[in-house]
């Protein structure tokens, strides 16, 4: 559901806010028009069909090398104008030499290894903060974005914030925002803290796979990926307490994992 009024403006506010809309992913943007008109083809997320899924797409940044041949697109190719969605064809080109038979999954090294080349070269570029979905796994890159109180484009561009939501307690709240869950682990990435709560950064550079509100994977700059391709559930109990956990060290975009009820507050766009 996408939009080119501005949020506060939008008849799909009221639409989502006046419907039941349940999902494991939900991926939210607010756009700042820097490259590219106000129209709904520059409107983020974008949506692409690749083996039969929904890949989905948001990119928080400015690019300017992307279209002097930094990188190219052959296969997909932009319906709009923005550099967001050029860097979205290149990497579905790339996504597309793996993800080759519809109901044939790619293995999530793979993935997170075409990802991850993806994303250092991207970072020559600009910054380049992002959020990609392909329907199963949630991949965040955090880079640099510019920083209102400093004035300074710097580390970090994401921040991460994770929580077991229980039925009946309180949910996550926020200016425009209101999550609510049974009793779920949820893993939420945004551009800046949208809560009082800890919100932890993601380094500069740092790649993250998400499953199911699970880290799943991460990757340093310099350093080899660490992936669990079978994770444990956090919220078993007869596990060790800090079972799953083992990778949560660690705009507008802001991203979500776990059947969420996902209710937006018209009165505060944000």
């Amino acid at each position: 559901m996408k939009d080119s009024a501005a949020v506060g403006d939008s008849e799909w506010i009221q639409f989502i806010a006046g419907h039941n809309l349940r999902s494991q992913l939900v991926i939210a943007h607010t756009r700042k028009a820097t490259r590219g008109t106000r129209s709904y083809s520059n409107a983020q997320p974008f949506v692409r069909e690749l083996a039969g899924r929904a890949h989905l797409f948001a990119h928080n940044g400015d690019l300017p090398g992307i279209f002097s041949g930094g990188l190219q697109a052959d296969r997909f190719n932009p319906i709009g104008e923005t550099d967001s969605e050029l860097a979205f064809c290149v990497l579905l080109d790339r996504m597309a030499a793996i993800w080759r038979v519809p109901g044939a999954t790619p293995t999530l090294r793979e993935r997170f290894l075409v990802v991850s080349t993806f994303a250092s070269q991207l970072r020559a570029l600009g910054p380049a903060n992002f959020l990609y979905c392909d329907g199963e796994l949630l991949f965040a890159h955090g880079h640099r974005r510019k920083h209102a109180e400093t004035g300074k484009v710097e580390a970090p561009g994401l921040v991460s914030l994770q929580r077991h939501c229980q039925s009946g307690r309180p949910g996550i709240v926020a200016d425009g925002l209101s999550i609510r869950s049974d009793d779920r682990l949820v893993t939420l990435f945004a551009s800046v803290p949208l809560t009082s709560e800890r919100w932890e950064p993601l380094a500069e550079g740092e790649l993250v796979a998400v499953s199911h509100g699970q880290f799943v994977g991460r990757q340093m700059v310099g350093e080899s990926p660490v992936l669990c391709e079978d994770p444990v559930d956090p919220l078993d109990r007869s596990g060790p307490d800090d079972a799953g956990r083992a990778f949560v060290n660690s705009g507008a975009a802001s991203a979500g994992q776990a059947p969420l009820d996902f209710v937006s507050d018209a009165k505060r766009p944000s």
